[in-house]
């Protein structure tokens, strides 16, 4: 049986850029790193949930297909407010929370390579609380 997202994975264009962004400033914690024999590092694994894991390799971008099925990522938190306060802080443009049509708080983001990421914030009324555990 699927137990849950284990890892979402993606190739950037700096390892170091993306680093200070998921770890630095989003706060995900290094959990191991892939190093090739000689020592180089050439990607992570960030802790992202109790079983959950971003994993970042620095490698040569592919141009945006004029159709892909990339959307985004979407991370939970707990205080849609403090959340955005915090990032904005830190210097990262995100929008304004908005209640979305699920009844959940959302506020949009990106990487530094424009990765898409929405932070969402479950309500009482969110429409995924009944499947909550």
């Amino acid at each position: 049986m699927i137990l849950g997202l284990a890892h979402v994975c993606f190739t950037v264009s700096s390892l170091d850029r993306a680093i200070e962004f998921y770890s630095g400033k989003l706060g995900f914690k290094i959990a191991f790193e892939f190093r090739h024999d000689t020592g180089v590092r050439f990607g992570v694994y960030l802790k992202a949930g109790a079983r959950s894991f971003i994993e970042i390799f620095e490698g040569h971008l592919a141009p945006c297909a004029e159709k892909q099925s990339y959307g985004h990522i979407c991370l939970e938190v707990d205080d849609i407010g403090a959340t955005v306060a915090d990032l904005r802080a830190k210097g990262i443009d995100c929008t304004d929370p908005k209640v979305g049509k699920d009844q959940s708080w959302q506020v949009w983001l990106a990487d530094p390579d424009g990765n898409r990421i929405e932070l969402h914030c479950y309500t009482p009324a969110s429409w995924q609380s009944p499947y909550l555990e």
